[in-house]
């Protein structure tokens, strides 16, 4: 289990699982989000909120989306300042952890 941080005051935070990391993985939801730019911002929230909850609306067997939804995506706490350390803690978990493919 890992922890984030939703806020840059510190005072809120999110549970992350190994299962909320492979299924960023596994549905490679992080792919093209990041504007070229390299600014993540509300729309970038709103981008993979949309592009998830599609993708769930399109598919019955994706129950590991739906957790990722419930408790994370859109937790009360996350916050722009959340997305960026969960993409922060999934390239350093992928960086540590071999493929699966």
């Amino acid at each position: 289990m890992y922890t984030i941080q939703s806020n840059a005051s510190g005072t809120r935070s999110i549970n992350i699982t190994e299962e909320h990391l492979r299924a960023i993985e596994k549905y490679s939801l992080l792919k093209g989000l990041i504007p070229s730019n390299g600014m993540i911002d509300e729309t970038t929230l709103e981008t993979l909120k949309h592009n998830v909850k599609s993708y769930i609306l399109s598919n019955k067997d994706c129950d590991d989306l739906v957790d990722l939804c419930t408790n994370v995506l859109y937790h009360d706490n996350m916050k722009v300042y959340g997305l960026k350390e969960l993409i922060i803690l999934y390239v350093g978990w992928k960086e540590r952890t071999p493929s699966e493919n």
